[in-house]
């Protein structure tokens, strides 16, 4: 197939908007999932600034999470919002086999798309993360999103990985968490403007969409979501500057919330907020007292757009 009719069929899939928040997963007491909540806080988001969520990502605490709540997350989040926003199921593991088929069972529930992260654990080479990709992909007719962040997965997908695996069909987009900005600009440059490369650290956000980046997979956007948003608008529409101005602003919070392991701050973040999410679940602990106090003392400086009683 030739590069411009793979374009064209990626320009004709579903546009997932400029800013989706890496959502948490509520449990509730008992550390369960809690449903409700999770369906309440998609909702909240989509009214604060979110595009969509990405379900049972790794702020989703996805690798703690059991197939059937990962299934019943897609499915419970998905009818609370239906077409308002897009929903991506976080179906990537380490199995190529298991991601396969989370991946077709999320397809028959009606997700938009799929997050497909690199193996982590068992460290495969390049080769290995294309076939893995280029496997699952040809499995479902979901646009998928992959995912690089080698500060989990000790695998970092290169450049020219990337570049292969762009030009099948249904891989339109990349979050890339890498912070390797020279990485990310060849990345940008090499796979051209009909795929979309979303920053997946918030503090990279800006310095990616200045490269030629399409958006965000937030983790901030839980609270300070019609922010970014702007930040994002201000950009797109040339005034560099006042985007430049919200950028720095946003950089304490930004550092609070990956104060220690994420999704470990934004979970006490919004808990003390008043939107209940409850305690991550082991080996993931709640936040330290010296962490809750770096937390809050931040969070005192910034208007929170999340409607905690929507």
């Amino acid at each position: 197939m030739g590069k411009s009719t793979e374009l064209t069929a990626k320009h004709n899939m579903k546009d997932f908007g400029r800013l989706l928040t890496a959502m948490v997963t509520p449990f509730n007491n008992n550390g369960e999932v809690d449903f409700v909540q999770a369906k309440k806080l998609a909702k909240a988001l989509l009214d604060s600034g979110s595009d969509g969520v990405v379900v049972s990502g790794s702020t989703g605490e996805s690798a703690t999470l059991t197939v059937a709540e990962k299934l019943k997350l897609f499915a419970e989040v998905k009818s609370a919002i239906g077409q308002q926003g897009i929903v991506i199921a976080g179906t990537g593991t380490y199995s190529t086999r298991d991601s396969i088929e989370l991946t077709k069972e999320a397809e028959k529930i009606g997700v938009d798309g799929c997050l497909l992260v690199v193996p982590y654990y068992n460290k495969p080479v390049q080769e290995g993360i294309y076939q893995h990709f280029k496997t699952i992909a040809e499995a479902t007719r979901l646009p998928c999103i992959l995912y690089n962040v080698p500060s989990r997965t000790v695998a970092n997908m290169a450049l020219e990985t990337v570049t292969r695996l762009c030009k099948i069909d249904n891989i339109i987009a990349l979050k890339e968490s890498s912070a390797n900005y020279e990485q990310i600009a060849g990345i940008i440059e090499a796979t051209g403007k009909d795929f979309m490369v979303y920053s997946g650290n918030d503090s990279d956000t800006l310095p990616i969409m200045s490269m030629g980046g399409y958006g965000a997979i937030s983790v901030a956007s839980h609270l300070v979501g019609l922010k970014i948003k702007q930040m994002i608008n201000l950009y797109l529409a040339g005034d560099q500057n006042q985007a430049a101005q919200i950028h720095q602003d946003l950089i304490g919070l930004e550092k609070a919330l990956f104060v220690v392991s994420n999704p470990i701050p934004i979970k006490y973040a919004l808990n003390y907020l008043g939107m209940p999410v409850g305690k991550p679940r082991l080996p993931l602990t709640e936040a330290d007292e010296k962490s809750k106090t770096f937390i809050k003392e931040s969070l005192a400086h910034y208007h929170i757009d999340l409607p905690i009683k929507a």
